[in-house]
């Protein structure tokens, strides 16, 4: 999974000039699911992800993470940030997981962030989305479970077997 984290002042998403979705204070967050994922990665990718400390705290320092801001969630679902763009120049999606296991992946990951009481709004899979937000800073991460020690143990042994 990945996940482009920006913090905003307020984010929104349309759809055919629709609002879907409306946050103030909080995280813009553009969700992606490879392939190797496993669902039980999202859960503590979750967690990792709304304990981030990159809220100012009174002293202007990234301290605070979005519970301790009162934040909210806008939640993109994002397959292009799974593109592999090391050779030519059209991305490869070869490495995002199939729509219909990213969808289940995507809603149970809304499910989850609104049951830990997070205010999360969202688009609609698969949709041309429009998204607006003034992002804050700026201030931008990338959260790849790739990357984090917990879950690449997990892919090793999921690898062997």
């Amino acid at each position: 999974m990945i996940a482009v984290i920006q913090r905003v002042r307020d984010a929104s998403v349309s759809v055919s000039g629709t609002e879907k979705g409306r946050i103030s204070h909080g995280m813009l967050v553009y969700y992606s699911v490879e392939a190797d994922d496993s669902i039980d990665m999202i859960e503590p990718f979750l967690d990792k992800l709304i304990k981030l400390r990159i809220f100012e705290d009174e002293n202007g320092k990234m301290n605070l993470d979005l519970s301790k801001v009162g934040g909210e969630i806008l939640f993109i679902s994002q397959f292009t940030i799974a593109a592999n763009l090391d050779r030519g120049n059209r991305p490869d999606f070869a490495n995002a997981k199939n729509p219909e296991e990213a969808e289940a992946f995507y809603a149970r990951a809304l499910s989850i962030l609104r049951g830990w009481g997070i205010r999360t709004e969202c688009g609609v899979f698969g949709a041309h989305m429009m998204v607006s937000y003034t992002n804050d800073g700026p201030v931008t991460f990338v959260l790849d479970s790739s990357k984090l020690g917990r879950f690449r143990k997990n892919r090793e042994k999921s690898d062997k077997t």
